[in-house]
């Protein structure tokens, strides 16, 4: 995982994987959503929005999923990943049981994620 942008806030993370998947986490250790201010809740949702939109464009996946667990890292933090219909794991989530070998062909996402930056730095 590698952070590619971040502010007072909150941070954005790449999780490594054959298909786009982004993670934001609040730069405060809040543990469940509920304890997050309001100024970052506002940021998060944005954020969220922002790069589903973004992920749609530029990647065209059959689907966006976004989730938060925050099990194993109980870290309030967000997943957005751009789906498709044969990556290895679909319709299973990413963390699920395997359901087959997939070579997806996609964009690459080092342009995604200066085009990504810049529009959250507009926003």
């Amino acid at each position: 995982m590698s952070s590619f942008y971040q502010n007072k806030l909150i941070r954005i993370e790449v999780e490594e994987s054959e298909i786009p998947w982004l993670k934001i986490f609040t730069q405060h250790p809040y543990k469940e959503m509920s304890e997050v201010e309001p100024q970052t809740k506002q940021q998060i949702w944005a954020l969220l929005d922002l790069i589903e939109i973004e992920m749609l464009n530029y990647f065209k996946p059959d689907k966006i999923n976004i989730a938060s667990f925050a099990n194993y890292l109980p870290q309030v933090h967000w997943h957005i990943m751009a789906r498709y219909k044969n990556d290895s794991y679909f319709p299973e989530p990413m963390w699920g049981e395997k359901q087959r070998e997939a070579e997806l062909v996609l964009p690459p996402m080092d342009s995604f994620l200066k085009q990504l930056t810049m529009r959250i730095n507009k926003a």
